[in-house]
């Protein structure tokens, strides 16, 4: 599943970091946090895999 902004990319590359281990899961906050509880290691290497250009900032909440 692709992300859908800049930001929910940014929270899957930091779950996935904590994930493989090369940062401390402790150090994660808010949506990186849930993101490494909830999925697994192939899903937050598709959503952080996305391409950032013409990605908003932010989601829309709709």
């Amino acid at each position: 599943m692709p992300a859908k902004s800049k930001a929910q990319q940014k929270a899957a590359g930091a779950a996935l970091s904590a994930k493989r281990g090369d940062t401390k899961v402790g150090d994660l906050q808010g949506a990186s946090k849930s993101m490494y509880k909830s999925m697994d290691k192939k899903q937050l290497e598709d959503m952080a895999a996305t391409k950032r250009k013409g990605k908003p900032d932010h989601a829309s909440k709709s």
